[in-house]
C-alpha cells in the first residue's frame, strides 16, 4: 500500500458534520483520499448507511464516529464486500437502554423550545474532556456546528438512534482489519464499553486516546490520526 492513497470514508455522528472529521482528514492527506459523510435530514440508521454507500467509492476503508460508527456497522451489514477496513470511534453496540428515550427526548424538547444554541450549551459540555471544554475556540467551533443543524433534523437522528438495528451482531460478523477507539475522558462511551466491543471482535485493535472525551477527533486529532494511520497501512 506504500505510495498509494487509500479511499477512506469518514462518517459523522449525532449533530455533527465535516467539522468533526476535518482536522483528522487533513492529517491523513498523504495516505488517504477522504470522503466525509453526515446525516442531516435522515431518521433511520438504515437510510444513513444507504447514503454513505451511495457516496462511497466501490471499495473503501470506513471510519465512523459515535452515531456514525453505528451507521458504519450497518453499512458493513448491507455491503460487506465493499468495505476493506473498519474503524469505530467513541461509540457502542448495545441495544436501547432503560431511560434512554426519556433522556434523549428531553434534548429534542429543549431544541424545539429554546433552539439549537441552547441545545449546544446543554449537550456539548458533558461530551468533552476538561481540556476540550476549556478550549474556547474549539467549543465555539462545535457550537456553530450544532447551530447549523435544526430541531427537526436532530429529532430525526434521535429517532434513528432509538430505532437502531442490532449492532452487536454486525460487529461480531466483521472480518476485515478493525480498529476501536475510545478516550480516557469519554463519559458517554468509555473505554470499558469498547473493551466489551473487543470481546465481540477479538481480531480488532483497541486504542485509548489520552486526554480526550467523546469528541476525540477534534479534541486530540493528532492522536486519532496516528491510530487511523496505523490501521490504514497495516496489511489486510
Amino acid at each position: 500500500m506504500a505510495g498509494t492513497r487509500v479511499p477512506l470514508v469518514l462518517a459523522a455522528g449525532l449533530l455533527c458534520d465535516d467539522d468533526v472529521w476535518r482536522p483528522v482528514a487533513n492529517l491523513l492527506g498523504d495516505v488517504a483520499d477522504t470522503t466525509m459523510v453526515s446525516f442531516v435530514g435522515l431518521s433511520s440508521i438504515s437510510d444513513m448507511a444507504k447514503k454513505l454507500l451511495d457516496a462511497a467509492p466501490p471499495k473503501f476503508a470506513l471510519a465512523g464516529h459515535s452515531m456514525g460508527a453505528r451507521v458504519a456497522l450497518e453499512a458493513w451489514a448491507q455491503a460487506p464486500d465493499r468495505i476493506e477496513r473498519l474503524a469505530l470511534l467513541n461509540t457502542g453496540v448495545h441495544p436501547l437502554r432503560s431511560g434512554e428515550p426519556v433522556s434523549r427526548g428531553k434534548l429534542v424538547h429543549l431544541a424545539r423550545e429554546q433552539g439549537m444554541t441552547a441545545l449546544a450549551g446543554a449537550w456539548l459540555p458533558p461530551m468533552m474532556s476538561k481540556q476540550g471544554h476549556e478550549d474556547a475556540a474549539l467549543m465555539a467551533t462545535l457550537t456553530r456546528m450544532v447551530e447549523r443543524s435544526t430541531p427537526d433534523s436532530f429529532a430525526g437522528q434521535i429517532h434513528a438512534l432509538l430505532g437502531r438495528p442490532d449492532a452487536e451482531a454486525a460487529l461480531a460478523s466483521v472480518t476485515v482489519p478493525t480498529l476501536l477507539v475510545s478516550a480516557t475522558e469519554d463519559a458517554w462511551s468509555p473505554p470499558a464499553q469498547h473493551e466489551s466491543m473487543l470481546a465481540l471482535a477479538p481480531q480488532a485493535k483497541l486504542v485509548i486516546i489520552q486526554g480526550a472525551g467523546h469528541m476525540a477527533p477534534v479534541e486530540q486529532p493528532e492522536a486519532v490520526a496516528a491510530a487511523l494511520r496505523d490501521w490504514l497501512i497495516q496489511p489486510a
